[in-house]
């Protein structure tokens, strides 16, 4: 049995099906992924998951009971979930991303929606269904008094599920996004609302990325539970149990990050973009096409920009990376053509025979993203609204003299806030007035702005962070 156990919708590693029928296994990104694999050496960790795709589920299929060895992995064994395709589609698209993503980073267009009625119910039901074969699996699998992370808005109920089964383990819940305040948290139905906070008072842990979402969370436990919050001692008491509140924010693995930045592959996508841009500045952004990420304001302020500052025309380049996100979902099908219609009329508007304003490249590609912070002249993060946002970590780390403009929206800007150009992301002249700030920065500012951002961006690598919860259940 297991002493330490994480469970998250997305696990450590992903597989594929090739025309042979061979499975290929390939070790998945982010903070969660590489946090785990400084600690499971050091714990009996397991991942709980669940299964994705074609190639996850016959993985699972193949393995006694969903669970998978640890060979070639560094994350500690894995169990992955094979939940039925129609309560997956509805809990992961209906609810986790089209209503809790939605109400947590302020995106409804309040006259039209929510609208919640019977098929909400029915997606509830399922979101309920999935959050319960988490708890399942991890009250099978976990050792006695066990620690438990749960991550994330997928498995808000999983905490309380799981304490009802197995009381004697100590449980956390850790939130990747922000978190929205009562008055707005309260567009869900009142019954869900409940339940989402019940869920995650389940815990004994619960871990925010900033201190304004771990207020929201508990303004939200006060205003409409009626529980008893101590915001000194950052704790929230709810039907004689007592969860305490903590803050966590992720950093990023500086030395690991340069070292993938300095391979071949890296080299190479920078000799190209350099030949591409042509010694002209380079304005850098790097997201998926998420609604929250802002994409098409940030092309806006571009076009002001370039409109009030002809001097730049012909000198500067803006290379946008806006990578596929979440395809099944009508909304963002039209935002990522709004995003692709927006820079064809920059292109339209500006463009010379031997100067491209800017490029956007829509197929993801991690080495090439790489070479742009390399490259970066200013980094533009605008989100609407974000949990952390490591995008505006990485950059500071890989250009010697990158400018950030960041969003006073996006969970960073609590750390990096002081040595950034902050805006306000709906501020589409003030992003404009940022950008160029960014671009006439004296040499001797930039490099200690860009210092400054370092430091701050490696502060708490991914294997302290998690450290850092894990000391909590204790």
């Amino acid at each position: 049995m297991n002493s330490v156990l994480v469970a998250s919708n997305r696990g450590p590693v992903s597989f594929t099906v090739d025309d042979d029928g061979e499975l290929t296994m390939k070790r998945g990104g982010g903070g969660l992924v590489s946090g785990l694999s400084g600690v499971a050496k050091e714990h009996g960790v397991l991942w709980v998951c669940a299964a994705l795709s074609d190639g996850d589920r016959s993985a699972v299929r193949l393995a006694p009971g969903g669970r998978l060895d640890r060979g070639g992995y560094d994350t500690g064994a894995l169990r992955m979930l094979d939940i039925p395709a129609a309560t997956f589609h509805r809990a992961y698209n209906a609810v986790a991303n089209s209503t809790l993503w939605f109400v947590n980073h302020l995106l409804y267009d309040i006259p039209n929606s929510p609208s919640f009625g019977t098929k909400f119910r029915r997606e509830w039901e399922s979101y309920r269904d999935y959050n319960g074969a988490f708890a399942l699996a991890l009250a099978e699998e976990a050792g006695h008094g066990a620690r438990v992370m749960v991550q994330d808005y997928h498995l808000t109920l999983t905490p309380a599920m799981l304490r009802a089964e197995r009381p004697d383990l100590r449980i956390a819940h850790f939130s990747h996004t922000p978190w929205a305040p009562p008055e707005y948290f309260s567009l869900l139905p009142d019954a869900v609302t409940r339940e989402v906070l019940d869920g995650i008072l389940g815990a004994d842990h619960a871990g925010f990325l900033t201190a304004r979402w771990a207020a929201a969370f508990m303004d939200c436990c006060e205003a409409l539970l009626g529980a008893r919050v101590d915001r000194a001692a950052g704790t929230v008491a709810h039907e004689g149990r007592t969860t305490r509140v903590g803050v966590h924010s992720l950093g990023v693995d500086g030395a690991a990050l340069w070292a993938r930045a300095c391979e071949p592959d890296v080299e190479s996508h920078m000799a190209a973009l350099a030949e591409q841009v042509a010694g002209r500045r380079l304005i850098v952004r790097i997201d998926r096409t998420e609604l929250s990420k802002n994409i098409v304001r940030g092309l806006l302020a571009y076009r002001e920009f370039l409109a009030a500052h002809p001097e730049w025309h012909g000198k500067v380049v803006h290379l946008a990376f806006a990578y596929p996100s979440r395809h099944d979902l009508p909304e963002y099908r039209e935002y990522t053509a709004s995003v692709q219609r927006c820079a064809r009329e920059i292109e339209d508007e500006y463009a010379t025979e031997d100067w491209d304003p800017v490029i956007l490249n829509v197929n993801d590609d991690y080495p090439r993203s790489l070479a742009a912070y390399r490259l970066a002249d200013v980094l533009l993060v605008n989100p609407i609204r974000d949990g952390m946002n490591l995008v505006a970590k990485e950059g500071p780390v890989l250009s010697p003299r990158c400018a950030l403009v960041l969003s006073r929206e996006a969970g960073a800007a609590a750390e990096l806030g002081p040595y950034a150009l902050v805006v306000n992301p709906y501020d589409v002249s003030g992003t404009a007035d940022a950008l160029h700030q960014a671009l006439v920065m004296p040499e001797d500012e930039r490099r200690r702005r860009r210092d400054r951002l370092h430091e701050a961006a490696t502060a708490l690598p991914p294997h302290k962070w998690l450290e850092s919860q894990l000391d909590a259940l204790l």
